[in-house]
């Protein structure tokens, strides 16, 4: 024991500090400490602000009103630039809203165009915040930022008109789909397929990873935003039963208010699925896209606006588009009953084009330049925020405000989704795309939309909402 005791006081020669006569260096720790405190610098020059990803550090801080001015006129790519030429078209439409009320197609027009540049604003307000953080983080962030115009849209829809908009409501929810996936998909596959790599044009491919997942997630959305219109046809139909009209109606809200609740479930795992458990994998991703840019150094070249003119760039934004949204709402009622434009073509339609503007712009100016796993998520991206996230949101908000906001969904409709779905799934299956599938996506969308146009508005029904 004694023995034990002496070796335990004696000093090791491994740990023991050999003397010297100079400075004593600091231990590798302090050394990575003291680096890690060092400034650092991106591309361009600047220091790098803490929490701020070096490829959105602007250089600059606070507003600037002209620099921020120009850097938002120039915004992403040169279509989304020539969007902001409709900028005029704000002032006339709301001019035109408070001096000219009765105009109300005038009314409609302007404020359907002033939604435009609005809307694109909102999209690249949310691209330069959406640079300031991590790749995959910023990515989720710059989609959700393009579905706010959406939520806002469907809000304003059912606070104005309640259980008379719900059936323009449920339209817009799958034309926001159909326009991402048939639409503006096919157009990534257009712009990316027609390219020339050299003398020849190559198939684009894009990774497993993403269209997989992106693909699977519209199957499930699909089964859960179609099931509440099956229950409810395959109920009208039976002769044998004892409900009634306005029980089955009943039901199907209960039942579209629960897959509402699992569809936002879904989402928040999804999330969890993006960001937390398999962010390195979305990170390499999305990090070997950025390199496949041919021109990626003029774009980090490019000004950069600061974190507060992001947060007033998207708070002017935001409120121009919810102003113009209560513009267009309210001429909702004329344009249907008076003009004779069925519910179906305006939700499916006229409502998706102007909202989903922007992030179209950039999803195919990304597939241009050979950024297709970027596209992709920006095209699944905003179809899956919708069907999870935008959707149940709707149901939610008007179960609280005692609206029957449900999802017994037109059988065309309900048929549209579900074909379109397919479409997609088999055109992601190989993991390439060209311009041939592109045609084929839109030629399927101009289908719908033609067959959406002749489409008779459904009798209304507000027994569901009488409960």
């Amino acid at each position: 024991m004694a023995r034990r005791e002496r070796s335990r006081r004696r000093p090791s020669r491994d740990y023991a500090q050999p003397k010297s006569e100079g400075p004593i260096e600091p231990p590798a720790a302090a050394r990575s400490s003291r680096r890690h405190h060092l400034p650092q610098y991106n591309h361009n020059g600047h220091e790098v602000t803490k929490h701020i990803e070096p490829e959105g550090e602007s250089g600059r801080k606070g507003i600037h009103p002209f620099k921020f001015l120009k850097i938002c006129f120039r915004s992403a790519s040169t279509p989304s630039m020539l969007v902001n030429f409709l900028w005029p078209m704000v002032p006339v439409a709301i001019a035109l809203h408070f001096a000219m009320p009765k105009q109300h197609l005038a009314i409609f027009v302007t404020s359907y165009i002033a939604m435009v540049p609005a809307a694109n604003l909102v999209g690249f307000a949310g691209q330069e915040f959406a640079r300031k953080l991590p790749k995959v983080l910023g990515v989720v962030m710059e989609v959700t930022f393009g579905s706010i115009v959406e939520i806002v849209l469907f809000m304003v829809l059912l606070k104005t008109g309640r259980e008379q908009n719900v059936p323009v409501i449920r339209a817009a929810i799958l034309g926001s789909i159909l326009a991402n996936m048939l639409l503006c998909l096919g157009f990534c596959f257009i712009a990316g397929g027609l390219k020339r790599h050299g003398k020849e044009r190559h198939d684009q491919e894009f990774h497993p990873a993403i269209s997989e997942a992106g693909s699977g997630l519209m199957l499930v959305a699909g089964m859960g935003l179609v099931l509440p219109t099956v229950y409810h046809s395959a109920l009208s139909g039976r002769t044998d039963l004892t409900l009634g009209v306005g029980e089955i109606a009943y039901e199907t809200l209960k039942i579209s208010r629960a897959v509402a609740i699992i569809l936002l479930f879904a989402y928040f795992v999804y999330l969890m699925y993006q960001m937390k458990t398999h962010d390195g994998l979305f990170e390499d991703i999305y990090t070997a896209d950025e390199h496949k840019d041919a021109d990626r150094h003029k774009d980090l070249l490019k000004a950069k606006l600061t974190m507060t003119e992001c947060l007033i760039a998207l708070a002017i934004s935001l409120a121009c588009v919810s102003m113009i949204a209560v513009f267009l709402v309210k001429q909702i009622h004329y344009i249907v009953h008076e003009r004779h434009i069925s519910d179906a073509f305006l939700g499916l339609i006229l409502v998706p084009l102007v909202e989903k503007a922007a992030e179209h712009l950039t999803a195919i100016d990304e597939a241009y330049d050979g950024q297709m796993n970027f596209a992709l998520a920006h095209v699944l991206g905003a179809s899956i925020q919708t069907a999870f996230l935008n959707t149940p949101l709707v149901v939610i908000v008007g179960w609280c405000m005692n609206i029957g906001m449900d999802l017994k969904f037109e059988v065309f409709d309900a048929v549209a989704l579900i074909l379109a779905i397919l479409v997609l799934g088999s055109f992601l299956r190989d993991g390439k795309s060209n311009y041939l599938e592109g045609v084929l996506c839109v030629l399927v969308y101009l289908i719908i939309a033609i067959c959406a146009y002749f489409y008779p508005n459904p009798p209304v029904a507000t027994a569901a909402a009488e409960h």
